[in-house]
């Protein structure tokens, strides 16, 4: 190649460098996105999908130290000093209005997670690029972009309570939730298709809970309630707007159980084909999706377990199962017969169980998050599975008691198509 040429297409490659760190300059910022119309100026905000968009492209092509600078610099979101958003300015912040951190106790939790991915260390050290990627992805797509929104969303009522309901305070906040959830809707970019909205919609085509047009019913009920909130906001109407924000958990707790369901199906799949190399990846995105609602869910699968009958008792706090005493000849208060009672006594819910042994009476225990951790457990990338089991119906009989808390019913999650 002679010197000219190759000088030529420097000058290209360099040109398209340059237009490409620009993309986001010609999107159509208008006032309002996916329905919901914006009571203050969020473009800098709604510009960081932008970023979510081009690690989604480069991860998949396993430009690691393109995602990291990306992910550490910014691209997109243009503060008015001329400094940058990023994705890990928030990820790896403390202090946030979300539960990921007290639960995972550690400041920047998601920070943690991805900044693994990107660089294979930790968790994904020696695993392939394509578990790194889906991880990579996931993660930031998903996990920081819902951690942002739930920030935000809460970050409106702390305002809220404050008195400070307005546009510049309170709505502004909220206005963020929803810019990190949908993204812009530009229709020369594709950003609204790189958020947790886009998730929701590919989720609900899996599981026959979309409308006609695609939506899905998450997204529907999520929009419904933003624009409630909003309005709650405006009435200055504290009820309505903490109504708003538990009815977008709800929502975001049926998407990613749908995701996380889906991919413990296709891994049960793949162990039957004996195809290893899927059954990881899949395991990356279900291990990667699943972490999006465990801060949210694990404390509704706790049990009260008996170690002697080996059942579930039907106590659902710890307080209670731990009050279980064996008596004897013993008269309670609460029999209005004043019969001599010998058995198992529970002094929180008064619950007894008459000739229960003192062997099996002291044998009831509080498990924290014990189906959660079973999840955890499945989708741990050392594990390399059970080939007799079936993922999907484990983890939906796990999900189920997060679900009944949540007020989720089965039409809400669906039928895996």
């Amino acid at each position: 190649m002679n010197g000219k040429l190759l000088s030529l297409m420097m000058t290209i490659l360099m040109m398209a460098s340059a237009l490409a760190g620009c993309a986001g300059d010609d999107v159509d910022l208008d006032a309002e996105d996916g329905g919901y119309e914006y009571a203050s100026n969020v473009d800098n905000h709604r510009m960081l999908m932008g970023d979510v968009c081009d690690i989604k492209d480069l991860s998949g092509a396993y430009d690691w130290d393109g995602v990291k600078d990306i992910y550490e610099n910014g691209e997109h979101a243009e503060k008015s000093d001329g400094s940058y958003r990023t994705l890990m300015g928030f990820a790896d912040a403390s202090g946030k209005n979300h539960a990921y951190d007290a639960f995972y106790g550690a400041d920047g939790s998601w920070h943690d997670f991805v900044n693994a991915a990107i660089s294979g260390s930790g968790a994904f050290d020696g695993e392939s690029d394509t578990v790194r990627d889906q991880a990579t992805e996931k993660g930031i797509q998903n996990g920081v972009m819902t951690a942002y929104a739930i920030h935000e969303l809460n970050a409106a009522i702390i305002k809220a309570e404050a008195g400070n309901w307005g546009p510049d305070d309170a709505q502004h906040a909220w206005d963020e939730g929803w810019a990190f959830y949908h993204g812009p809707d530009d229709s020369n970019h594709d950003y609204d298709g790189c958020g947790p909205y886009a998730t929701a919609d590919k989720r609900a085509g899996n599981f026959g809970t979309a409308n006609s047009g695609g939506t899905a019913a998450t997204n529907v009920a999520t929009l419904a309630a933003m624009n409630a909130g909003l309005t709650a906001m405006q009435n200055e109407d504290m009820q309505g707007l903490v109504d708003a924000r538990d009815e977008i958990l709800k929502n975001i707790v049926i998407v990613y159980s749908q995701a996380s369901v889906r991919y413990a199906s296709k891994m049960t799949d793949d162990l039957a084909a004996g195809d290893t190399s899927d059954y990881d990846k899949h395991q990356a995105e279900g291990h990667s999706f699943y972490r999006v609602i465990e801060a949210y869910v694990a404390e509704y699968t706790s049990i009260c377990y008996n170690m002697v009958s080996h059942t579930v008792s039907s106590d659902t706090s710890q307080a209670s199962c731990e009050a279980w005493m064996y008596l004897e000849n013993y008269t309670s208060s609460n029999d209005p017969d004043g019969e001599e009672f010998t058995g198992c006594y529970n002094s929180v819910t008064h619950s007894q169980h008459e000739g229960m042994s003192q062997e099996e009476c002291e044998a009831f225990g509080w498990y924290a998050n014990y189906y959660s951790d079973k999840i955890v457990a499945m989708f741990d990338l050392s594990n390399d599975g059970d080939a007799s089991a079936d993922y999907e119906a484990d983890i939906r009989a796990w999900l189920q008691p997060a679900w009944d808390h949540y007020g989720i019913t089965a039409g809400d999650i669906g039928t895996l198509q």
